[in-house]
């Protein structure tokens, strides 16, 4: 891999301690969620993925759009990370809901959202680890 940039974050005290980026763009309170325990003051973590992977998503989906020749500007793409036991351990699972803009067509659309589950590099470090289901609104 050939990198193009690379992302520096350093979190302390785990759930309930605090991000912050290299560059100090992103520096936020952590906690975990009150369905988990926590005071649900800050942000967990299954939050910063579900954002990061639903950015990245809908780029990847401008993407493909863009090389189709198919106007996506105005999708929007919603990430449900669930956190769920398995076995000792715990695991991820996420739901993509991607609302595409009006006149699309939904094979042309559903085409699309597969071909940037292609191109999605969170598809791509997810795939054969964690359940992803697509859903076109």
């Amino acid at each position: 891999m050939d990198a193009l940039y690379t992302a520096v974050a350093t979190a302390t005290h785990g759930r309930e301690g605090r991000a912050v980026t290299s560059d100090g763009k992103l520096d936020l309170s952590l906690s975990a969620p009150v369905e988990l325990g926590g005071n649900g003051q800050g942000t967990n973590p299954e939050q910063l993925f579900a954002a990061g992977y639903a950015a990245c998503f809908g780029s990847a989906l401008g993407v493909v759009g863009r090389a189709a020749k198919v106007d996506v500007s105005d999708a929007a793409v919603t990430a449900e990370v669930v956190l769920g036991k398995q076995g000792e351990g715990f695991a991820l699972a996420v739901t993509l809901r991607v609302e595409l803009p009006e006149g699309i067509e939904e094979e042309t659309g559903r085409k699309l959202v597969e071909q940037a589950h292609q191109v999605c590099p969170y598809s791509n470090a997810t795939r054969g680890n964690i359940a992803v289901d697509l859903v076109i609104e």
